[in-house]
């Protein structure tokens, strides 16, 4: 990723379009997991914040570990979909998609 990129987010579900393509160009450019742990946390958090202000959902967390509950009762692991992101099998554009596909 180009230093001094920025990326504009707006807790929209289209900006995780931006999100997952920025988490894809990480993991293209070979950058270990460790290297991004704490930006891929961000993301997800981010990811998850999305959920919550589409959905009227709340944050839960238990142990170190933290997941959204969305009003139909389910929970949903954001921050664990930007590792799976990370590893080419995730996306946090679809976790908002399928979070939000229980809403009116």
């Amino acid at each position: 990723m180009r230093e001094g990129a920025r990326l504009r987010l707006d807790y929209s579900a289209q900006s995780l379009w931006r999100v997952d393509r920025t988490i894809e160009e990480i993991s293209r450019q070979g950058a270990p997991y460790a290297a991004v742990e704490t930006v891929l946390r961000g993301f997800g958090a981010y990811a998850g914040e999305v959920v919550v202000r589409l959905t009227g959902g709340e944050w839960w967390s238990s142990g170190g570990d933290h997941w959204v509950r969305t009003p139909d009762g389910r929970l949903w692991d954001p921050i664990d979909e930007a590792r799976r992101c990370h590893r080419g099998d995730g996306s946090l554009r679809l976790l908002c998609r399928d979070a939000t596909s229980g809403t009116a």
